[in-house]
Order: structure tokens, then sequence, then C-alpha cells
């Protein structure tokens, strides 16, 4: 009896730290699971931030319209005389092309084309390099008309029917025959008629009807368009 009293006691020591050790287990889970709800219940994901445009700059403008373009310059014929009077000059405009005509009346002339731009201007051209130069302005064109050897300033002014620009070509008596004509707002008439290539001063046309004799023969001087 008096050896089991050590071994009781002994016994007895080695249930208590199997009691506080499988003590302190459980105390040590339940904290670790305590802990992970706490953090669980602390921790949670933060939304996407969206994307805001960058203050203070400016938003894109809507592109100018374009600008109107000038319209083309109005159909209409214009005659008038050099400057220094011993010549006369007509020119028709049509859909921005221009025919023109330079006539002295007695044996010098050319017959000019090409075309006319928005602003007004023209530089038409004619056979050996004969060039007229203009600008519309209002109810006027000026320019000059170069004719090689010499170069003449001149005014024509808008023309009202019959006043104008008038042209007949046709086979008389064998011959080539082409005439043109300028009918100035006065009623003065400007001309010249070539057979075969040969110069001489036109007939008078009637500028009403166009209708002119040329040796013998009638004929019609029609309005000249580009």
């Amino acid at each position: 009896m008096k050896r089991s009293g050590p071994l009781f006691t002994l016994l007895a020591g080695l249930l208590l730290a199997l009691f506080m050790l499988s003590l302190n287990v459980t105390e040590g889970a339940r904290s670790t699971s305590t802990g992970s709800e706490s953090s669980g219940d602390v921790v949670s994901a933060s939304p996407t931030p969206t994307a805001s445009p960058p203050s203070g700059k400016p938003s894109a403008s809507p592109s100018p319209s374009p600008s109107p373009s000038k319209t083309a310059v109005p159909n209409a014929d214009y005659a008038g005389r050099t400057d220094d009077d011993s010549s006369a000059v007509a020119v028709t405009l049509r859909d921005g092309k221009a025919v023109a005509y330079f006539c002295d009346g007695k044996d010098q002339e050319s017959w000019l084309k090409g075309d006319v731009k928005a602003d007004g201007s023209m530089r038409l051209t004619g056979q050996n390099g004969n060039v007229l130069t203009g600008e519309l302005k209002g109810k006027r064109i000026s320019g000059t008309v170069d004719m090689g050897q010499r170069k003449y300033g001149f005014t024509a002014d808008k023309a009202v029917k019959p006043s104008g620009l008038y042209r007949a070509t046709a086979t008389v008596r064998g011959a080539e025959v082409d005439g043109g004509w300028i009918v100035l707002p006065s009623g003065r008439q400007v001309g010249i008629l070539n057979r075969a290539g040969k110069p001489s001063p036109a007939p008078r046309i009637d500028p009403e009807t166009g209708a002119v004799t040329v040796d013998g023969q009638k004929l019609t001087a029609e309005p000249v368009t580009p």
C-alpha cells in the first residue's frame, strides 16, 4: 500500500497533463476558426474603379462646314470698242465658256475662245498666238487683245439683242465664204467677209433676222455661242 501511493500520484499528474493538453488544443482550434471568420467579415472585394474622362480636355468640336463655292458667271453677250476706237470686240459667255471676235472692219480679225473663271477672269486664245485677256465686272468686260504686233485695250458692255456677235459660213460661187459681224449697242456694225481666205469689209446684215446677201446669194448670219 505504501508503494501504490506514489504511483497513484504519478498517474493523477499524467491524467491532469493530458487534460490540460487537450484543453489547449481545443482552444487553439477555436481561436483559429474565429480568426478566419472575423477576417472573412472584414475583407470585402473593392469595386473596380470606373474610368472617367480626363478633366480639362476640350471636347471635339464639329468640323466647319465647307464654304459655298462661287457660282459661274451668268450667260450674256458683250460688245464694245477698243480704246483707240480703231476696232470692235464682242464676247459671248455661255456656261463658263467664252468665244470672242476682234475685228477692225477692214482686213484684221481674230476669233478667240476659252474658259471663264468663277471670278469673271478669262484668257481666250486664237490662231497665230492671238490672246484676249479680260475680266467681267458688273455689266462690263475690260481687258486687252494681243494681236502679235500690237496690243489693244478694250471695253465691252453687256449687249441686248439685236446687238451681239454673228457669223455666216457658206460656199458662194465655188468659193468658201466666212463672215463675222459685231453689232454694237449703238446699231453700228463692224465685220469682215473672207472669200477664199481674202478679207474685205463685210456687207451689212439685218440684225433682226441675220439676213445678208453675198455676191447675189442670200445667207443667214447666226448668233455665235461657245
